[in-house]
């Protein structure tokens, strides 16, 4: 069993190291970087080729026939706001609610809420002009409102599906997706709240020098802002009413509404409304853009199934357990593994995909093999993957870049916001574990 371990242990070293050093070293894309590794951790533990590219299609598939009309609906969903500029009708909704002098909190909430359709890296270059406009006219430095803004779209991204890394994993470890959306949201808004003020509080410390550059104040559409928080609203709810209507009977009507697949369309259906004018070429050139993004991250979480597949056949749960206990650390080994290698290779997405793929075996050992215990297994997984965001996130330069702020504040500011979002994170999964197991 030593000898066994060892091998184990040795091929999955060696299939991890590899995704962190493609990824980042050689910059591959991650679908590649997780197709090399099914195969390294497969000859490593000596399976057959012929084997491991079972595995591989197996679970490649498994993947995609549970997740591919959530990533692809959500993703078009995302596209029609940002094109019809219902996400900066939301903000200017939200600014308008809190006035000048909470600037900093409405960029927050706005990251939040445009967030939850659209990918955070998108939501925040549709909404950077939108910051600088409001950081100049309210006097607060930019580098405290581009961290809330980026901490409202983070918290979310790393939380709650359509998310392709949120999404994958929950697909991954058997998570039910409407429950993960609707307690996924509720979980990130303490973390939300965590990375806002800190970055009131340390943003606030350091002085700004940078001179955000004048930026032309686009017109809002003429759109009412309950048409543009409606696509967002009616999903969201339609979810959470067919989560839990398993719990009564006759209510097959909303348990078919409320799939995520069927909501998700009714919020596309919903979009197309917060536009006019629709002409055939514009609704076939988002269309095409839709499905090129979603295409990309499909890729990317079927390579993850597939890598986790080929993880499931080395037995690895067996062997971890008889050599280190693991029922001792619970839920807090996927925090910490996600939190590692989010750390290492940069991707949120790809640390929380690789680390389901280790932990589905795992489950039963770590008292999560149930409905309740594998939703809080999920958002560990997701907290850890916030933590540490720095120089090999691309996110952390599109904040960079898009805001002016140089290196040094970033670290000190965004960076130590997305550690205390994930353990602020940790610790209200850690609280619903007591709690609800």
């Amino acid at each position: 069993m030593t000898t066994a371990f060892l091998q184990v242990l040795l091929s999955l070293t060696a299939g991890i190291g590899l995704i962190v050093l493609l990824t980042v070293r050689f910059r591959v894309h991650a679908f590649f970087a997780l197709f090399l590794a099914c195969f390294v951790v497969g000859l490593g533990v000596q399976l057959p080729v012929a084997g491991i590219i079972t595995a591989m299609k197996e679970g490649f598939g498994h993947i995609l026939k549970n997740l591919g009309f959530v990533i692809m609906l959500g993703t078009m969903l995302g596209v029609v706001l940002e094109h019809t500029g219902s996400t900066r009708v939301m903000a200017a909704a939200i600014l308008k609610l809190t006035g000048e002098k909470n600037a900093a909190a409405a960029m927050g909430i706005t990251g939040f809420i445009v967030g939850l359709p659209i990918f955070c890296d998108s939501g925040y270059i549709v909404l950077s002009g939108l910051n600088q406009s409001v950081a100049r006219r309210s006097g607060i430095s930019i580098l405290v409102m581009s961290v809330s803004l980026a901490s409202g779209l983070y918290a979310v991204h790393c939380l709650v599906p359509p998310h392709p890394g949120a999404t994958a994993a929950a697909g991954i470890i058997g998570a039910d997706i409407g429950k993960l959306i609707l307690i996924g949201s509720l979980v990130a808004i303490p973390a939300a709240v965590a990375g806002c003020w800190w970055a009131g509080w340390m943003g606030k410390k350091i002085p700004q020098t940078q001179q955000t550059e004048e930026t032309t104040v686009e017109t809002l559409p003429d759109l009412a802002p309950w048409k543009a928080f409606l696509p967002i609203i009616v999903p969201i709810l339609l979810i959470a009413g067919g989560a839990f209507s398993d719990l009564k009977n006759g209510a097959g009507v909303l348990h078919i509404l409320g799939d995520p697949v069927v909501a998700l369309f009714i919020g596309v259906v919903l979009a197309f409304f917060t536009g006019r004018n629709w002409k055939r070429d514009a609704v076939s050139h988002l269309m095409q853009e839709a499905a090129e993004k979603a295409g990309s991250i499909l890729v990317i979480i079927g390579a993850g199934g597939a890598f986790g597949a080929v993880l499931a056949t080395t037995k690895i749960g067996d062997h971890l357990n008889s050599s280190f206990q693991l029922g001792n650390l619970g839920i807090v080994f996927p925090f910490l593994l996600a939190f590692l290698l989010k750390t290492a290779q940069g991707s949120s997405t790809v640390a929380v995909i690789t680390a389901a793929s280790i932990i589905q075996p795992l489950l039963p050992v770590l008292g999560l093999d149930g409905d309740m215990g594998r939703l809080l297994c999920m958002l560990a997984l997701g907290g850890g993957s916030m933590m540490i965001s720095h120089a090999n996130d691309a996110y952390f330069w599109v904040i960079s870049k898009f805001s002016g702020l140089e290196m040094q504040p970033m670290l000190k500011v965004y960076s130590g916001a997305t550690i205390l979002m994930g353990l602020v994170t940790m610790a209200v999964v850690y609280v619903l574990r007591i709690i609800l197991l």
